[in-house]
C-alpha cells in the first residue's frame, strides 16, 4: 500500500469515527462521510463496499487488537479470574473506540466475537472442549455475562469496583482455580 492509500484509509477512517461518535451508523451516508474526509465518493468506494463494510472493518481491528491483548486466552480454563483481569485490562486500553464502533445497534457485536476469538483459540489447544456443553456455557457466560455487568455498571460504581466484583464472582464460579 502507498503513502496516498495509507492517507486516504486513515481520513476516511478518521471522519468515521468522529460522524460515529455524534450519530448511529444507520444514519451515516457515504455522502457525509466523503465530504468529511475530502474525498470523493468513487475514493471510498474504491476501499469499501458501503458504511457497512467500512464499521465492520473497523471493528474486526479493534476485536483483533482484543485478542491480542490477551497473551494467553487459555488462562480461562487455568485461571479464569486472571483471564478476566487481563480480558478487561483489553477492554479497557480500547475503550474509546469500543465507544463508538459498538453503540447502539452494534453493542453486541464485541462480547460475541470476543467470546468466538477466545473460543477458536481454545479449541485450538484442546479440541475435546468443542462438545463440552459446560465448558461452552461458562464460556459465554463469563465473556458476555461480565461484558454485560461490566458495561452496566462501570459509570455508577467504577472501574475497579466493578472489576474487582467481576473476579470476585468467577472466582466463587470455579472455586478450584479452573474451568
Amino acid at each position: 500500500m502507498d503513502r496516498r492509500e495509507i492517507k486516504t484509509r486513515q481520513a476516511i477512517r478518521n471522519a468515521f469515527l468522529a460522524l460515529r461518535a455524534r450519530k448511529p451508523l444507520e444514519r451515516i451516508t457515504v455522502k457525509e462521510l466523503a465530504e468529511q474526509a475530502q474525498i470523493s465518493k468513487a475514493t471510498f468506494y474504491l476501499h469499501y463496499h458501503d458504511i457497512y463494510d467500512l464499521s465492520q472493518a473497523l471493528q474486526e481491528d479493534v476485536i483483533q487488537q482484543i485478542l491480542h491483548s490477551v497473551t494467553r486466552a487459555d488462562l480461562f480454563v487455568q485461571d479464569p479470574a486472571a483471564f478476566t483481569r487481563e480480558l478487561f485490562g483489553a477492554f479497557l486500553a480500547h475503550q474509546s473506540l469500543i465507544d463508538i464502533l459498538f453503540s447502539g445497534t452494534q453493542a453486541s457485536v464485541l462480547p460475541r466475537r470476543i467470546e468466538q476469538g477466545v473460543r477458536e483459540h481454545i479449541f485450538a489447544i484442546v479440541p475435546a472442549y468443542r462438545e463440552d456443553a459446560a465448558f461452552n456455557i461458562r464460556l459465554t457466560y463469563q465473556v458476555q455475562g461480565a461484558y454485560y455487568a461490566y458495561s452496566e455498571n462501570v459509570r455508577r460504581f467504577g472501574v475497579e469496583r466493578v472489576l474487582g466484583e467481576l473476579e470476585r464472582i468467577v472466582r466463587r464460579i470455579y472455586p478450584t482455580g479452573g474451568a
